[in-house]
């Protein structure tokens, strides 16, 4: 059964392979950005892969264009049936270096273009009782590095709002869901076009993965939205839970090791241009795709994300075992 899906920051990096999947499945996929050499490209790629693109150029960080794109979606596409969010900027800098005003783009749209996404399709959703909003989150949304305060800020800000959104969509029974895919470090062009002030060329923090690992996982929230949030990679899970239990460990180690591991050994050269302002894949710009410059040292599988897919299948399987093993150990006993 095909469905229809917006996908917000669709022009690049997750958004764009999420798309592309959702798309090889023949959906109807609806995709906001603003740049639209990136959207052109996002467009061609559904359309190849069997799906029904359509795109929307808008800024998350208004409601108002959010909620208008939105009309146009199912105006054109049919009534919305999963809303995904992924939109973001940031800005690589210690924090006494990012000055008011950017601080605040990143948290107008990487916190408050969730809030308008998700207010929109509950809009929709809620009233037809139906209808799924997946958010992509970050490990950086449970622990915090340097060099990206506004970046987590927004990610845990995320966390925050859709738990108490959750509750309240369970609380008037409604059949809407919303859940969180928490992601790794990922190999998407946003590093190549982020603000930086770091004296070297800005990278995730390894292990890195591919964007198509992140689809997947986002793909499989949406067909399973049940569980408050699912986890991207083993770096993701082990950080997570490492921050659960050792915190204060993991502050003094960041502190040491966090600076270096976010940058490679290139210069930035003066005056790069970054896209907090304005995206760099306008009219005449470069389609950037969905990956970034990583991919000779980016992960293209997860054991952990197979595994977080297969809980039922695993649990049978150690069940399975122990009985087996239990088993094998009455017999050696009981041939004594």
């Amino acid at each position: 059964m095909t469905q229809t899906v917006v996908i917000t920051g669709a022009s690049a990096g997750i958004g764009r392979a999420t798309a592309q999947l959702f798309g090889a499945r023949g959906d109807r996929v609806a995709l906001i950005a603003r740049g639209k050499t990136g959207l052109d490209g996002a467009v061609q790629d559904i359309n190849r892969a069997g799906g029904t693109a359509l795109a929307l150029p808008a800024d998350v960080s208004s409601y108002e264009q959010v909620r208008e794109a939105a009309a146009k979606a199912e105006e054109t596409l049919g009534p919305i049936d999963v809303w995904v969010n992924v939109a973001f900027t940031s800005v690589f800098a210690s924090f006494w270096e990012i000055s008011h005003e950017e601080f605040k783009r990143v948290t107008e749209v990487s916190y408050l273009g969730y809030v308008h996404g998700t207010q929109v399709a509950l809009e929709l959703m809620r009233p037809r009782n139906h209808g799924t909003i997946v958010q992509v989150g970050s490990a950086l949304g449970d622990r915090s590095i340097p060099l990206q305060s506004a970046y987590c800020g927004a990610k845990h800000a995320v966390n925050g709002f859709t738990s108490s959104v959750r509750t309240e969509l369970m609380h008037e029974g409604s059949q809407v869901r919303i859940t969180v895919v928490q992601m790794p470090a990922v190999n998407t062009p946003q590093f190549s076009w982020v603000l930086s002030r770091l004296p070297d060329h800005p990278q995730p923090v390894p292990p890195i993965y591919e964007p198509e690992v992140a689809a997947r996982g986002v793909v499989f929230a949406a067909d399973h939205p049940g569980r408050k949030q699912y986890w991207v990679g083993a770096s993701t899970a082990a950080t997570i839970t490492a921050n659960k239990f050792a915190a204060g460990l993991l502050d003094r180690y960041l502190a040491r090791t966090g600076y270096k591991s976010q940058q490679t050994s290139e210069k930035v050269p003066p005056g790069r241009p970054a896209n907090l302002w304005e995206p760099l894949d306008g009219d005449a710009g470069h389609d950037h795709g969905a990956h970034g410059i990583f991919d000779s040292r980016a992960h293209a599988s997860s054991p952990q994300l197979w595994a977080s897919h297969h809980v039922r299948l695993l649990g049978t399987a150690v069940c399975g075992a122990a009985i087996m093993t239990g088993l094998a150990i009455a017999r050696a006993r009981a041939g004594r």
